[in-house]
């Protein structure tokens, strides 16, 4: 009876992975053979374990990445497609996040762009920080529409305490006047405070071409690109190749 409501009471004060642990005890006639100290170390360290995980789950799941399971120990940072072994692990360490810094990502298409992204993002998550994953098309059209059902400043308030936005697909289609605007409240209320990944096919020296207002597109770069991190990603599509393999197998088992 004791044992029950021990257990009742745990999981009322939402210690689940403590309760767990307790429940596990009982059954194992070898915790009764370990000092108070040991068992009661045992419970809380399967807490914390529990609360960790949960936490975990919940920033991915808040993140909504494109690639749910990119990871960065999954990458190949072969050089030939552009990528520095010593950068990646330094951008693993988080201390970008930190201090709020940005990580440009550019490339053709389909060199995998938005996998380092979101890579990056999931690291983000382990490291305990929010992250959201958006392209900004959609994103801009959803502020567009933000303003006439009067939820526009809350929106924004709600991307400024992201700890890590993932921007994809900068500069994929024309940039409209209220875009331009939207996108610079979004980098202001980011600047040296809050991290910011983007990718983009278009190098970045023509990123202000193509933001198009001279005086704002020197707002958006002078906050962006200050103190980037730039990772340019080069080599053949990974679609284009993984398809190849695809077919190239599927012959060789249909002429074996």
């Amino acid at each position: 009876m004791i044992v029950q409501q021990t257990l009742g009471t745990l999981r009322a004060l939402k210690l689940e992975g403590m309760a767990s642990a307790f429940e596990e005890q009982l059954t194992l006639p070898t915790s009764s053979q370990l000092a108070f100290e040991d068992r009661l170390a045992l419970l809380v360290e399967r807490e914390s374990a529990w609360r960790s995980h949960h936490r975990l789950k919940r920033l991915l799941a808040r993140a909504r990445l494109k690639y749910a399971s990119a990871s960065l120990e999954d990458l190949d940072v072969r050089t030939s497609r552009g990528l520095e072994a010593a950068k990646i692990a330094s951008l693993a360490h988080g201390e970008w996040l930190e201090r709020g810094q940005t990580v440009l990502i550019v490339g053709p298409t389909g060199v995998g762009k938005t996998w380092l992204a979101c890579a990056l993002a999931q690291k983000a998550c382990r490291l305990g920080k929010s992250a959201l994953y958006v392209r900004l098309p959609r994103l801009l059209e959803e502020l567009r529409i933000a303003r006439g059902e009067g939820t526009h400043k809350r929106r924004l308030l709600a991307l400024a305490k992201t700890e890590l936005l993932v921007i994809d697909d900068l500069a994929l289609q024309p940039l409209e006047a209220y875009g331009r605007e939207d996108l610079l409240e979004v980098i202001d209320d980011r600047s040296e405070r809050c991290a910011t990944i983007v990718t983009a096919q278009l190098p970045i020296e023509h990123w202000h071409a193509w933001i198009g207002e001279a005086t704002i597109a020197d707002a958006i770069l002078d906050r962006l690109v200050h103190h980037a991190h730039r990772i340019t990603l080069k080599g053949e599509s990974l679609r284009r190749s993984a398809g190849r393999a695809a077919t190239e197998s599927t012959r060789k088992s249909e002429t074996s």
